[in-house]
């Protein structure tokens, strides 16, 4: 029965993980996924690593997708605290935290990202856990807590995955309850006074039904200094608690899951003035607060006190049913989120602009699939997807107020209120045949629909209560409703000419729907909708294993053609001057690259994993004109040229988060000993110059297209970080305590202690500000096992 029930859970693990795309490599993977009773799923080779990017339980190797696998123990290694650590990692893949949101991040796949915390707009990475998509960007920077595998996927996703993604796939899954009494306690203590304590119980009849139940909590003094209030700057603590339950009938080919976990965060977003003379804030800042650089000073601050709270309530239930030949899925996803967020953006002791957000988002999604095989050599999953959002934000905006005062009791006239729906329906496909020897055909593709309505307004000299404000409160500037419609197809062909080489080659479409803007302040820009972006991309690759696998190898080219690329720009208008909107660049953009991955087994106990990424990326045709049509854009930050006055040239500008060249080299040794077994880990991570943000560094008259307009001369230098070297180091020593197993491990993250920005900003010569890169951190853990 028990032997059956693991089959029946390797089957599963197919059709319960979520996420697909093109193929290159297992990158500082270490272990099998899991299947749905907790065990590893089997593979031939020890040395194989499992992996779900199609929906089937499939050897990394032999997937002709663009993945990279990492589980726990490289978590570990590093006492990661979030996904950010994987950062590097992943050829091709930046995670850097945007903290104008909870838990919100700044992810780039490929060069392809959106920089923002507005619930209006889809991520263009997802982020996806046991399933369920996140669908803002506030919330993916998730724990590196009770992981048991990460999958990243570089590339369009759709024929294959719930929600559309057009630049590619983080897909986390956590441990399932192994269904036995069992746990895991731990403890880890840090610089900047950082701890935390994880524990995972888990307990169950051995076959039938198992129980997990999980806390963690996090906390940190911060690593900024603040000098106008002598004490430490960006302080937080996190809770993060919740139980698994695990239903399997004795018997049966059904299972169920259900997840229930709640966040709740209270943290000081922090940022760091990075001004310079010519701004209009510089007027009024002491002079050491202005023409700082970006590297060192950058952990200096002068800010006012700021608390934000977050609370995130989410649940997932996963259902299985095997009817003899189809299996079944149903997953369904609920999240909630509420914001109290407060930030001093000048980042200065004069109190110029404070703003605070009172925000909530719930979203429901619902995932249904079957799949199978119609003969031998055609398999197929096939299925439908629902998700529905609403939420709703008011913001109060104190600008250029000159004594440092805490926000007021209730909103002022700046205050401005958004409401805003989404309702999304797919459908969606992925075929494999096997149509000749040594060759498999698969193709697929995605109809998807998705309609957006948003409220715009603002108080008109009204007070407003911040704990119970309604649309019904402020005067209307704008309101839009429209749907989008579009089908993206995929096909690819893979060519085995012996168990150890695959070749192949794909193209496929991704989508991002369209919406609406919601810091628009004017009529116009409120009601005007912004339109879908695409991507059509084209990759080839192979994979190749030598000496008996002892080395392995992936090489992936691709090439990115980007159309009606959406970005945000600021206008003048509106209550307080300016708005930002959401435009599309007509011309897009071309992004090519070369990737690879290698794992290189020295001995059973030593292994060296490496990976590289070289990208070329420019705009095409980036112009934008003086007056404002509808559709037409403008690059965030920049603020638009006066009407009648134009065109702007931004297309020698390079896009943001796209570094030319990353790579990295980790080394992993084991050593037997008598009392237990010593773990080393090193690795180093190289990322090239990227810029943060499209702006204006300078501009130079010309003539464009017939009329006098001036060419852009590339982003503003201060967005853009310098070359990171990153180095992370970790022994660990594990031994048994009395009967039980038993750890203590040292570790230390960017060893060299690299400084930079992660995010950077300029508003449109009024302010700048910027925040740092974690500095060289040390601790030690030490946990047991029962």
């Amino acid at each position: 029965m028990r032997k059956s029930a693991r089959l029946r859970g390797a089957l599963l693990l197919a059709l319960s993980t979520t996420a697909f795309t093109e193929m290159a490599s297992p990158a500082f993977a270490q272990a099998p996924a899991t299947t749905a009773d907790g065990t590893a799923a089997q593979a031939a080779d020890p040395a194989d690593i499992i992996v779900s990017a199609r929906r089937r339980s499939e050897t990394l190797q032999e997937t002709p997708v663009a993945i990279t696998a990492v589980n726990t123990a490289m978590l570990e290694a590093k006492a990661a605290v979030n996904i950010g650590d994987l950062q590097g990692a992943a050829p091709g893949l930046l995670i850097t935290q945007q903290n104008s949101g909870a838990q919100a991040a700044n992810i780039s796949i490929r060069g392809l990202t959106y920089a923002d915390v507005e619930k209006s707009q889809t991520p263009t990475v997802g982020v996806v856990v046991d399933g369920v998509t996140i669908g803002t960007n506030t919330g993916q920077l998730q724990d590196a807590f009770d992981v048991a595998q990460i999958e990243v996927l570089r590339g369009p996703q759709g024929t294959l995955f719930g929600a559309n993604t057009i630049g590619g796939v983080v897909s986390i899954t956590r441990s399932k309850p192994t269904m036995e009494p069992g746990g895991k306690v731990e403890f880890t203590y840090g610089r900047f006074n950082t701890w935390s304590g994880k524990a995972i119980l888990n307990y169950g009849d051995g076959e039938t039904w198992g129980v997990k139940g999980f806390y963690f909590h996090n906390q940190t003094d911060g690593y900024y200094h603040n000098v106008t209030r002598n004490t430490s700057d960006g302080w937080s603590k996190g809770d993060s608690y919740g139980a698994t339950v695990l239903f399997r009938p004795a018997g049966s080919t059904f299972d169920a899951q259900l997840t229930v976990e709640n966040v709740v965060q209270s943290f000081n977003p922090v940022v760091s003035n990075i001004a310079k003379t010519g701004e209009v804030f510089c007027a009024f800042e002491p002079a050491v607060e202005c023409n700082r650089n970006t590297t060192t000073d950058l952990y200096t601050t002068y800010g006012q006190a700021a608390d934000s709270h977050y609370h995130a309530p989410d649940a997932t239930l996963e259902m299985n049913y095997d009817i003899g030949g189809i299996k079944l899925t149903a997953i369904t996803g609920w999240r909630h989120t509420r914001e109290e967020q407060e930030q001093d953006f000048d980042g200065s002791s004069v109190d110029l602009y404070y703003v605070d957000r009172r925000q909530h988002y719930t979203q429901w999604s619902q995932e249904l699939r079957a799949s199978g095989k119609l003969f031998d050599g055609f398999d197929y999953v096939v299925g439908g997807y629902f998700f529905d959002s609403k939420y709703d934000l008011t913001q109060w905006s104190r600008v250029l107020a000159f004594a440092p005062t805490t926000p007021p009791t209730q909103f002022d006239t700046n205050a401005q209120h958004v409401e805003g729906k989404t309702r999304s329906y797919a459908a969606f496909g992925d075929f494999n045949w096997a149509f000749a020897s040594k060759f498999r055909l698969s193709f697929g593709g995605r109809f998807s629909h998705d309609n957006k309505k948003l409220f715009n307004g603002f108080a008109g000299g009204k007070l407003v209560d911040p704990a119970n404000a309604t649309a019904s409160q402020f005067v209307p500037v704008g309101t839009g409703d429209a749907s989008f419609n579009k089908f993206t197809p995929k096909v690819g062909v893979d060519y085995r000419p012996d168990s150890n080489t695959m070749f192949y080659a794909s193209w496929s479409r991704g989508y991002r729907s369209g919406g609406f803007s919601p810091r628009a302040a004017t009529a116009d820009t409120a009601s005007t909708p912004f339109q879908p972006e695409t991507v059509d991309s084209y990759e080839i690759g192979t994979k190749i294993a030598l000496f008996r696998r002892k080395v392995e190898i992936n090489l992936a080219g691709y090439v990115s053609d980007y159309k009606n690329m959406q970005q945000n720009l600021t206008l003048p208008g509106g209550p307080t001057g300016n708005q930002t909107i959401t435009g599309n660049v007509p011309g897009g953009a071309i992004i090519k690259g070369i990737e690879m991955d290698g794992t290189f087994r020295v001995t059973p106990q030593f292994r060296i994993m490496t990976s590289a990424a070289y990208m070329e990326s420019h705009f095409r045709n980036f112009i934008a004109n003086g007056v404002l049509p509808a559709g037409l854009a403008y690059p965030g930050g920049v603020l638009a040229p006066a009407s009648g006055i134009g065109p702007y040239d931004y297309s020698t500008n390079n896009l943001i988060y796209a570094p030319k060249f990353t790579s990295s080299v980790a080394a992993e040794y084991e050593i037997p000993t008598s009392f237990g077994k010593v773990q080393t880990s090193l690795s180093w991570r190289h990322i090239s110059p990227y810029d943060e943000q499209l702006s204006a560094a300078s501009t130079t008259p010309a003539n464009i297209g017939g009329k006098a307009g001036v060419i852009v001369n590339g982003n503003d230098p201060r967005v853009r970080t310098t070359t990171q070297d990153l180095i992370d180091a970790s022994l660990t020593v594990n031994f048994k305590l009395s009967s039980t197993d038993a750890y203590v491990r040292v570790f230390g993250r960017n060893l060299a202690d690299q400084k930079t920005t992660t995010h950077a900003f300029t508003v449109a010569g009024l302010w700048s500000f910027g925040m740092a890169l974690e500095p060289r951190t040390y601790g030690a853990t030490i946990g047991v096992k029962f």
